[in-house]
């Protein structure tokens, strides 16, 4: 019977070259190398080797032997990565979110709904947490109003509005923009700004109405911070967190007109989820 540590040792001596160097690879003896290789071609039944006094080497049958090694390697590999996951499913809620600010409020009211479960989240765009959703790789998605209507099946997806956000642009008193009481993207539309990472749909969404507007971005939360306490550059804030007054001193908050700027938040899970279906109802409709 063939084992994986044989086909492991195979397929060493095939990228190697050598019984010496396959053996130096996995860390073990030469003739342990030697004898495997030997009891190989017991199992097959069929000469896998070309064999001289001071060689040896892979026959065409023996090459034919590796491909199959390597693909059950590969195949035992995925077979454990694969339970692992699932193991891991069993104790874990995964959320993918197009914003970040849903999280704030989401990620706790879950872990008191569910004690004991890790909680796992990302924010991405639109479309890859519609791709979450849709493969399995998230329980709970996060998304938009507007994109529900022509991505979301009601008959396969409960979709529960659960949070406001609306956005603003945040300036120093006396920039330029200070004087306007609200505002609308064709009108920051050529100005430069602050922006942070890992924003989801929000970032897609400032490009796509700002084109001609270029955007200074900070990966690090305290170079963001520190670049908005001493830069004129205007920056992004909602009224879904309070923020900084240290940090935001006293710049002027002016709300955005847009009604791409003023999003409902739903909260988006498979209806037939037996285990999590019902709690997610609950959760969400108090």
């Amino acid at each position: 019977m063939l084992n994986l540590l044989e086909m492991e040792q195979l397929a060493a001596f095939a990228e190697c070259g050598t019984l010496s160097k396959a053996a130096e690879k996995l860390n073990v003896s030469q003739p342990t190398i030697t004898r495997t290789m030997q009891h190989l071609e017991d199992e097959f039944g069929v000469p896998l080797f070309q064999r001289t006094k001071n060689h040896i080497a892979l026959n065409e049958t023996g090459m034919r032997a590796v491909e199959h090694a390597q693909k059950i390697l590969k195949a035992a590999e995925d077979a454990v990565e694969d339970v692992r996951l699932f193991d891991r499913s069993l104790h874990t809620i995964t959320v993918s979110s197009c914003a970040p600010a849903p999280l704030w409020h989401l990620l706790p009211e879950l872990s008191d709904a569910f004690p004991g479960m890790t909680m796992s989240s990302s924010v991405k765009n639109n479309a890859a947490v519609l791709d979450d959703l849709r493969s399995g790789a998230c329980l709970l998605a996060v998304l938009p109003d507007h994109v529900l209507s022509s991505h979301i099946s009601e008959e396969d997806y409960c979709c529960i509005p659960f949070m406001k956000e609306n956005l603003s642009v945040c300036v120093p008193p006396f920039h330029a923009l200070a004087e306007y009481d609200d505002i609308s993207f064709a009108e920051l539309n050529g100005y430069n700004f602050l922006l942070g990472t890992r924003l989801g749909f929000w970032d897609e969404m400032c490009r796509e109405k700002m084109p001609a507007s270029r955007f200074l971005v900070q990966t690090d939360q305290f170079t963001m911070e520190e670049v908005i306490r001493e830069s004129s550059l205007p920056c992004f804030v909602t009224d879904a967190v309070s923020y900084d007054r240290d940090i935001y001193r006293d710049r002027i908050v002016i709300p955005i007109t847009d009604q791409e700027a003023k999003i409902i938040f739903h909260a988006v899970f498979d209806r037939n989820n037996k285990k999590y279906a019902d709690v997610f109802r609950r959760l969400f409709r108090v």
